[in-house]
């Protein structure tokens, strides 16, 4: 739940695009579109506590194969939060009526940090069949039993601190010394949004565990070996977790996978397309 410096897009990066979508219940949805929306299913591509920069080189790489949507979570870099939008489940519903208003279906929800959290609890709620697998990547939202393997509360770490237990490779921390007023301002709201969502706990919610067993879609669950943030051992758990839950530890890389570790982030979702998710469709 960090704030990294945003991982630069590959040279052959797709464009984006963006506009507001407006939600059942009046919410409105600020999205970044890679690619095109011609086959009625997708990538919803969800961030974590850095904001939406750090999946931005992902979801367009993904968007080579498939459409990638990625929305900003309302109250992160600068974008509207009703008062009575404050927890993660709302997030959940409201990226479930996302998929709803776009009807998109078979859809691969991808989800890092706590934008893992919020996939986990939309599968949860997916009551329309919207959803046709889960991705997480180094993801916070359960509870784990022993003490040495719970996530990293990072509000009570220096920002430095913050930074070199989230990334394997120094080239990759940033450089706070040369942030502007403008980027340290915009860093510390995201980062009080993400507080309410997170309530009292946090990084987790203590009975979400012990929902998972009802997940029927299959979950595969990528993790940064080295991720200071939220250990190893709380992967493999939060694999476990699920019934159809399969792990995909990933070397020399932290928190975020996806930016220090990119390929092999890809290769490890490939792999679990073509061989639990669409088994057929590579005979």
């Amino acid at each position: 739940m960090p704030t990294p410096t945003p991982a630069p897009a590959p040279a052959s990066a797709s464009a984006s695009a963006s506009r507001t979508i407006e939600l059942t219940g009046g919410l409105s949805v600020t999205v970044e579109e890679y690619g095109e929306n011609t086959e009625g299913t997708g990538v919803l591509m969800l961030h974590g506590g850095a904001g939406p920069r750090t999946v931005a080189g992902i979801s367009s790489a993904l968007s080579e194969h498939v459409y990638v949507i990625t929305p900003t979570h309302p109250g992160f870099d600068g974008t509207p939060r009703p008062e009575r939008f404050d927890t993660v489940a709302d997030l959940a519903v409201a990226y479930l009526d996302l998929l709803d208003t776009l009807d998109l279906k078979g859809v691969m929800v991808v989800g890092n940090s706590i934008g893992g959290w919020i996939a986990a609890e939309m599968a949860l709620r997916d009551n329309h069949g919207r959803i046709g697998a889960l991705t997480l990547l180094n993801a916070v939202g359960i509870h784990a039993h022993m003490k040495e393997n719970r996530v990293v509360d990072p509000r009570t770490l220096a920002p430095a601190e913050v930074s070199q237990l989230s990334f394997a490779n120094a080239q990759f921390r940033p450089d706070f010394a040369s942030f502007s007023d403008a980027q340290r301002a915009a860093a510390v709201a995201n980062q009080k949004t993400l507080a309410v969502y997170g309530g009292e706990g946090f990084t987790y919610d203590p009975k979400l565990r012990g929902r998972l067993h009802r997940v029927t879609v299959p979950v595969l669950v990528v993790w940064g070996e080295e991720d200071g943030i939220a250990p190893l051992k709380y992967g493999r758990g939060y694999a476990d977790s699920f019934p159809d839950g399969h792990f995909a530890p990933i070397p020399d890389a932290g928190h975020f996978p996806q930016i220090e570790q990119m390929g092999r982030t890809l290769g490890a979702i490939a792999d679990f397309v073509s061989t639990i998710v669409k088994p057929d469709a590579s005979a």
